[in-house]
């Protein structure tokens, strides 16, 4: 049965979205670092895809999505604030995504610090709360291998929204937000402990969950996870494929 001219048959939709998801890129396999048969958990053959979200383009707001509301609002707001500023929105800014209901911001590293403060000084955003600095690694992702995700929330207006910006593998530094968000002191040395991005002006950028003299950044997607054995109360587990299969 036919939704109506030019619809595709109801029946055809999930074996469609099926296709789509299939023919997505693989954005990560397995789980547990193991590439062999080591892998005991069955999880070494997973497959996770997942299609490139596009660009936004306006409205934003969708008004079948209540999570959107005020989303264009936002992104007014800011344009206007940055419109007297060294770096105009349009180059400090290069895409803007909504996704799942989120609201982000990408923007070029060498402008991160002035487009958190107009988001925490300027009137119609005021967002005085940053919940933190997330890494993340996206190997595939070539000369934007390394990602800062800053989530900003707005106790006045009651709005929350996504600022994230990147940085090659092979020149790894991002600028400080402690002098905007001093809170993210914490958070950025766990994401200098964990994934090795160098957050320039840092009062001390030093390692918060690993001991001082390890070597590498365990949560990179292309660190051995379990490849190094573990010692805990005299006994050593070995690495994952290094381990009994039960295939």
């Amino acid at each position: 049965m036919s939704n109506g001219a030019g619809h595709e048959p109801e029946e055809d939709l999930p074996e469609r979205a099926g296709r789509e998801r299939l023919d997505s890129p693989v954005q990560r396999t397995g789980m547990f670092g193991a590439g062999d048969t080591g892998d005991t958990s069955g999880y070494g053959r997973l497959r996770v895809r997942r299609t490139v979200v596009p660009d936004a383009e306006r409205p934003y707001t969708d008004p079948d999505d209540p999570r959107t509301e005020g989303f264009d609002a936002v992104a007014d707001a800011l344009e206007s604030a940055m419109a007297e500023a060294p770096a105009g929105f349009g180059e400090a800014v290069e895409r803007v995504v909504v996704d799942r209901g989120e609201l982000t911001f990408h923007v070029r590293r060498e402008h991160l610090t002035e487009v958190l403060r107009h988001c925490r000084d300027d009137a119609d955003l005021r967002f005085e709360l940053c919940l933190g600095a997330t890494g993340v690694h996206y190997p595939d992702d070539t000369g934007r291998e390394l990602h800062v995700v800053y989530i900003l929330r707005s106790i006045t207006h009651n709005r929350e929204i996504r600022v994230e910006t990147c940085c090659p593998d092979a020149d790894p530094h991002v600028p400080s937000a402690t002098g905007v968000y001093p809170t993210n002191d914490w958070h950025e040395r766990e994401a200098w402990d964990f994934f090795g991005i160098v957050f320039d002006g840092h009062p001390s950028l030093t390692r918060i969950e690993m001991p001082d003299d390890w070597h590498g950044h365990p949560q990179r997607k292309d660190y051995p996870l379990g490849g190094i054995p573990v010692e805990y109360r005299g006994a050593t587990v070995p690495p994952p494929d290094e381990r009994r299969s039960y295939a």
